[in-house]
């Protein structure tokens, strides 16, 4: 029986949005008002396609964009945390499902260290064209009304744990990290005796507290444990094992 831990990335993992870090590429680290105001809501990958678009325009090149990705800072304890998982990857297995890409993510492990702490990232998929212009696709599709067009965390988590499952890999307890809202939807996929950790003063845990004062069959089963540092989730990791 083994733990598995699932991280959101921005604001978590990171302590930033790594969408909006990329700005910093810009000679002047700004957006023009009309891509900044072409957002729809539940349309984030294809807003941040046209952003890439733009960045693409100001001949701003790949190594430019990498090398300021690969500076946006951890979260204090994240480090410390992630390399515990990475001596421990005989019992603890790690995921990441995030709404950034799979560019951006693999160039900020890769710069920490840190990858191979990592079992495998489920995000949206980047690459760079023939022109040199970075192109974001959505993750998958799907029929949630809870989540984004691109990305439900929760149908990527249930089908990791049935991938799993058909395997031989049953999990003793799920830990599940995020901050964001799309981070709600996957912790209702949770058991009792699994853990959600929202971060202090975010909004997911502003949602979960919500729905905790009304005490419906609508609330996760889950044991909620707010968090602040990557410190305090590696205490919660290590009292489980």
């Amino acid at each position: 029986m083994k733990t598995l831990i699932v991280f959101d990335f921005d604001h978590t993992v990171v302590d930033d949005n790594s969408d909006t870090w990329v700005i910093r590429c810009l000679p002047d680290e700004k957006l023009p008002d009309s891509v900044k105001n072409s957002y729809r809501k539940g349309h984030w990958t294809e807003f941040m396609g046209r952003v890439m678009k733009y960045i693409g325009d100001q001949d701003v090149s790949p190594d430019r964009i990498q090398s300021v990705m690969e500076t946006i800072p951890f979260t204090a304890g994240m480090t410390n945390l992630m390399t515990f998982i990475l001596e421990h990857k005989s019992s603890v297995d790690c995921i990441i499902v995030s709404d950034s890409n799979s560019l951006f993510i693999d160039w900020i492990l890769q710069a920490s260290g840190l990858q191979a702490a990592v079992d495998r990232v489920y995000t949206n998929l980047a690459k760079f064209n023939e022109l040199g212009y970075m192109e974001v696709q959505c993750c998958h599709s799907h029929d949630c009304d809870r989540c984004p067009v691109n990305l439900c965390k929760r149908k990527i988590l249930e089908l990791y744990l049935s991938e799993r499952s058909d395997g031989g890999v049953k999990y003793e307890r799920i830990f599940y990290v995020g901050d964001g809202g799309n981070d709600l939807c996957p912790t209702f996929c949770l058991r009792g005796n699994d853990i959600v950790m929202p971060r202090k003063g975010y909004a997911l845990e502003k949602l979960l507290a919500r729905l905790e004062t009304q005490k419906g069959d609508s609330s996760p089963r889950a044991k909620v444990i707010v968090w602040s540092s990557g410190t305090e989730i590696l205490e919660q990791l290590k009292a489980s094992m």
